[in-house]
């Protein structure tokens, strides 16, 4: 009797135990082939971090062979997508790519369903995007130099319109408050092209957006841009000086960084795979050239990492914080 339950338990040790080991070590060699992958955007369809994100989806298609998805959850300030993400199972096949919005939610909202910190495994930093401040046509400023002197004797009278609260339209307008010293009295839309409406329109004085749905506008002079954010000027109309070449620096902070991001728990393997993908990306003749028609910049490939999201988080909601606290 003895001789049986030695052999039994050897049996278990030596068999069963084993093959439940390498089962999950090969559920993790073999992924992603289980499913397709999903990549939820925290904002509409057509919105430029839309456009950034099915980039980034076909290059994780074909580098993978499987199928990826982008599907848009969007609402308060991309903080419904990422809840959405922050619940989902931890097996690398619900990611989130999400802009600067992710540093700034925890001072804009004060019951957030997630942490931005706590709730995700960071990937790597993937893109980043100049913003641009523009008026309507009509407006009185020509230049940026006149904006600013208008501003500050007129601010009772100006509508600055923004995407929401939590939007970077709605970032930009707090920024330029604060370059400028000047509180103006800010609309909020839900989304940016209704605020854009309103700016062709004239019945908006001032918008903060990204360059791809406002290029065709510019050249055809129902838009006048005033100002680009971010550092650099912009390949397709390059006389729009950056915010350090106006004499306002710190407006160049204002540019919308795009990280990549899976639920919490998600194993480490599984992250490893993604962020060796992204680096493969970020280095990518055809996903740079693709990037950059959207008027956005690829991160160097050796920042495409956990490790230089997660600063970059950390550091950009000490950065905002205090700006968006000084609002309240």
């Amino acid at each position: 009797m003895n001789k049986v339950v030695v052999r039994i338990s050897f049996w278990l040790l030596t068999t069963l135990i084993p093959i439940g080991i390498s089962s999950n070590a090969h559920s993790d060699e073999a992924y992603p082939k289980a499913k397709q992958i999903t990549i939820v955007s925290p904002f509409a369809a057509g919105a430029g971090s839309d456009l950034l994100t099915r980039v980034l989806a076909e290059f994780y298609r074909k580098y993978f062979n499987q199928t990826v998805v982008v599907q848009n959850i969007g609402g308060a300030g991309g903080t419904v997508g990422s809840s959405f993400v922050a619940r989902a199972a931890p097996d690398g096949y619900t990611l989130l790519l999400h802009h600067i919005g992710m540093a700034t939610a925890p001072a804009l909202y004060k019951d957030l369903s997630f942490d931005p910190i706590k709730s995700f495994e960071p990937i790597g930093l993937y893109a980043s995007s100049p913003y641009m401040l523009l008026s309507h046509k009509n407006f009185e400023a020509t230049n940026f130099t006149e904006l600013v002197s208008y501003v500050k004797k007129n601010a009772e009278k100006i509508n600055f319109g923004t995407a929401g609260v939590g939007s970077g339209g709605h970032l930009c307008a707090l920024l330029f408050e604060k370059a400028i010293g000047v509180k103006l009295t800010q609309v909020q839309y839900k989304g940016a092209s209704l605020a854009l409406q309103d700016l062709l329109a004239g019945r908006l004085d001032l918008m903060c957006d990204s360059p791809p749905p406002l290029i065709g506008f510019i050249k055809a002079g129902a838009l006048k841009p005033l100002l680009v954010l971010g550092g650099r000027r912009l390949s397709l109309i390059p006389n729009i000086p950056t915010a350090t070449e106006a004499g306002h620096k710190t407006l160049d902070s204002m540019s919308i960084w795009y990280g990549l991001y899976a639920p919490i728990g998600t194993p480490k393997s599984i992250i490893d795979k993604l962020s060796v993908a992204l680096q493969a990306a970020n280095r990518d003749p055809n996903v740079i050239a693709q990037v950059e028609k959207l008027e956005s910049v690829m991160f160097d490939s050796k920042l495409a990492t956990p490790d230089s999201l997660k600063d970059q988080l950390g550091s950009q909601i000490q950065l905002w914080t205090p700006i968006i606290k000084g609002d309240n």
